[in-house]
């Protein structure tokens, strides 16, 4: 593998009301996107990660069943196989996170990997699972509605330019999966999201760059967009970015355009930033037992 890779992040707005059938917002949508993912692979990128639930709105934003449609088996769903063509097709390696159905009505927020060849690698099941209300009119981030935590711990996909880990969105917030995926040797972890201004905006470039410098690898984080209706539940603020294990921001996106964000991993810089910062050697896993604990 050579160290230097281009990485594509994707952002963009989501341009069909929430009242409209499922079948139009994916088909516009998964549209949208493949053209994004064909402009990344022409600007060189090698990895590509879209942002999370790429095909559709943001609808935990109410509780509906109608959204339970939009759910697909991976990897035998129509929308995996189609982005296996295209990433074979570009040669590219592509992180796709959309809605799953496991079994007859099990859900889950994932995403699915797919090599350079249009393989399937695997995929990485949303740990943490938020359940928030926001404002008056009972809008709110009701995922716990929609998804089951997940439960395939955290991997780290083997592809053909670099060693991908995945979490998604709410995961961020917490530090156990960003180090786990550093101790299974990721040199880039994509975080793809759906998140607004307000309250957490102020940790969009603190938390992140900190988990990469923290666990000595490149980390992509992406968002979508403009504001979703009939919700407008918030801004949707852009500014997706790439970040390096010194917490330097390689590249960053705007706040409300869609976008492909292009910037360039070393893997060099991994080993230098790891040969610096001895995080790994100097860890005491043995005094971890009491973070196993349901405290409080």
């Amino acid at each position: 593998m050579a160290d230097k890779v281009k990485i594509g992040l994707i952002q963009a707005a989501h341009d069909v009301d929430g009242i409209e059938p499922v079948e139009v917002h994916k088909e516009a949508a998964i549209k949208k996107h493949v053209a994004l993912v064909k402009e990344a692979a022409e600007k060189g990128a090698r990895i590509i990660c879209l942002q999370e639930i790429f095909y559709g709105p943001y609808f935990c934003s109410e509780q509906n069943p109608k959204w339970y449609d939009s759910a697909e088996e991976i990897p035998n769903g129509p929308t995996t196989k189609r982005f296996q063509d295209l990433a074979k097709e570009l040669k590219v390696v592509i992180v796709l996170p959309i809605y799953e159905r496991e079994g007859i009505a099990t859900y889950y927020n994932t995403a699915a990997v797919i090599d350079a060849d249009g393989s399937y690698l695997g995929k990485y099941r949303k740990q943490h699972i938020p359940h928030v209300g926001v404002g008056e009119k009972g809008y709110g981030f009701w995922e716990k509605y929609y998804f089951k935590p997940g439960n395939l711990g955290y991997p780290v996909f083997d592809t053909a330019y670099a060693k991908v880990g995945v979490y998604i969105c709410y995961d961020r917030h917490f530090p156990e999966g960003a180090r786990l995926l550093g101790l299974k040797g990721a040199e880039v972890v994509f975080n793809p999201s759906a998140t607004v201004a307000g309250l957490s905006e102020y940790l969009w470039k603190l938390e992140q760059p900190a988990h990469a410098v923290a666990n000595g690898y490149y980390l992509g984080a992406i968002n979508r967009v403009g504001y979703e209706g009939p919700w407008n539940m918030g801004e949707f603020y852009g500014q997706s970015y790439l970040v390096d294990p010194r917490g330097s921001f390689v590249s960053i996106g705007s706040r409300d355009s869609d976008e492909v964000v292009i910037g360039e991993m070393n893997k060099k810089l991994i080993r230098e930033v790891r040969d610096t910062w001895q995080f790994y050697r100097d860890r005491r896993p043995e005094t971890y037992s009491e973070m196993t604990a349901l405290l409080p």
